[in-house]
């Protein structure tokens, strides 16, 4: 097991999007480049293949590879995989994979195959554990339908299962629930919108997804909003959340890849059963990415 001391999960962690060619295949090197450029920017790590990194419409041919060229890139200590998978089996597999590639934390949703309930989540936890890497807990319950509530979560920490939790319910009343009952487990920022009132509530960390855009801004605006610097946290949010509430909508992977090329990277396509976005929708980002730019944002 690694050092208990070592939390390479803390501060802003991005789910990167993942560079598709004209053709839908996996453009790696530029996936490379990515990387490189949010580190270079003030992110502390990068999340491959998270609900942003489209894994589940990967090959795990291309699924491995991802985790391989982040590593690769920008060192396995900055390098936290989503594992996610319909069975434990499969989730551990990934996550000796990543531990393999020499990453130095993963990132677990819940059974998302169906509703499970507590005794299914505690068995799936301790499943992965098993790989020997220190799990972050995906709390999802809009998409997985299994809600890890705090009491649930302080469980799995009491067993040793997880270390930390990404907090993607938006009910930021359960930070301060979570630090009563399981006070050692860090909690992560899992959406970009409700970044400001988490991080006051002493979140350790942000696995962010509109950084993938707009690094140096967000990065500034965590930072601040860590440190309890209103002043310098407050404007930056007003002025980044009609982006930064795209992340907890249906298309957040199309709008945070239109941002992307707005800004002048390579957002690109999405891969099928995802569409692209509708004219008023693109509108509306497009808006908000340009008036961010406008405002020194990018």
């Amino acid at each position: 097991m690694t050092d208990p001391q070592h939390r390479p999960w803390r501060g802003v962690l991005v789910a990167t999007a993942l560079p598709l060619r004209d053709d839908l295949s996996v453009d790696h090197d530029r996936y490379a480049e990515h990387c490189a450029w949010l580190v270079a920017n003030g992110c502390d790590g990068v999340v491959p293949n998270g609900s942003l990194g489209e894994y589940q419409v990967l090959t795990p041919e291309e699924r491995t590879k991802v985790v391989e060229t982040a590593v690769a890139t920008v060192g396995g200590s900055r390098v936290m995989p989503g594992v996610a998978a319909y069975g434990s089996a499969e989730a551990r597999r990934w996550a000796e994979r990543a531990r393999d590639a020499g990453c130095a934390s993963v990132m677990l949703l819940p059974p998302n195959a169906y509703r499970a309930d507590d005794r299914s989540v505690l068995a799936h936890y301790a499943e992965v554990a098993k790989a020997g890497l220190p799990i972050v807990a995906y709390n999802n319950p809009i998409d997985t339908k299994v809600d890890l509530v705090p009491e649930l979560l302080a469980k799995l920490h009491g067993e040793g299962y997880i270390r930390a939790v990404k907090e993607f319910s938006g009910d930021v009343r359960r930070a301060y629930r979570l630090a009563e009952l399981a006070p050692d487990l860090d909690l992560l920022v899992g959406a970009d919108d409700v970044l400001l009132e988490l991080a006051v509530a002493g979140a350790k960390g942000w696995v962010a997804g509109y950084p993938n855009a707009l690094p140096r801004a967000s990065v500034e605006l965590y930072r601040a909003a860590a440190a309890g610097d209103l002043d310098t946290a407050l404007p930056l949010y007003r002025a980044l959340h009609p982006l930064l509430r795209w992340d907890s909508k249906v298309e957040f992977v199309q709008a945070i890849k239109l941002s992307m090329d707005i800004v002048g990277r390579h957002g690109g396509p999405c891969r099928p059963p995802r569409v692209t976005l509708l004219p008023d929708q693109e509108a509306a980002v497009r808006a908000a990415t340009e008036k961010a730019v406008a405002a020194g944002l990018a």
